[in-house]
């Protein structure tokens, strides 16, 4: 019955390292597609002079989730008649962020591209969304880095907080 405990609390303990590890995975994941997703948006805009709303259509086709789930948010908001695209950038934000692995930092980046969304000309919007497009390279890079430091160290820490678990309640 011990062996079956102890096997037991290894497994557990080997499985929340791997959910730690995913979420650090997660994140330089997410970022990618967002990366994605904004040339896209800027591609739309610029060259192809879609209106916000269908552009964002097509983005949430075109992406994975939960980064598909903010351009659909966005899109129904802007399609709702809300007063300002800003506004409706913010609420979509605020609905979708909770199921993100992304830091305070890409949303204080989307919140600036937010800002200018819809408000601005062609040109400026183009500026913009390349300066976002920098912004979340410089944050990719930083999650990459510590995906390769942290993400086998929590596999690790995991098996090995188990087995020492194990060992101090025998």
């Amino acid at each position: 019955m011990k062996l079956l405990g102890a096997i037991l609390i290894i497994l557990a303990s080997t499985w929340a390292g791997i959910e730690w590890s995913r979420t650090v995975s997660e994140r330089s994941r997410q970022l990618r597609q967002l990366k994605a997703a904004l040339q896209s948006l800027e591609a739309e805009i610029v060259y192809g002079m879609t209106p916000l709303s269908m552009a964002c259509g097509h983005i949430c086709r075109q992406v994975g989730h939960p980064v598909s789930w903010f351009f659909d948010s966005f899109r129904k908001k802007l399609d709702a008649g809300h007063s300002t695209a800003y506004e409706a950038w913010i609420e979509s934000m605020d609905e979708v962020w909770k199921y993100t692995a992304f830091k305070q930092e890409e949303k204080e980046i989307m919140k600036q591209l937010g800002a200018t969304i819809g408000q601005q000309d062609r040109e400026h919007e183009q500026k913009q969304l390349k300066l976002a497009l920098i912004h979340l390279e410089r944050e990719e890079h930083e999650a990459r880095n510590n995906q390769t430091k942290y993400e086998r160290m929590f596999k690790s820490l995991g098996v090995l907080g188990g087995i020492l678990l194990v060992i101090l309640l025998i």
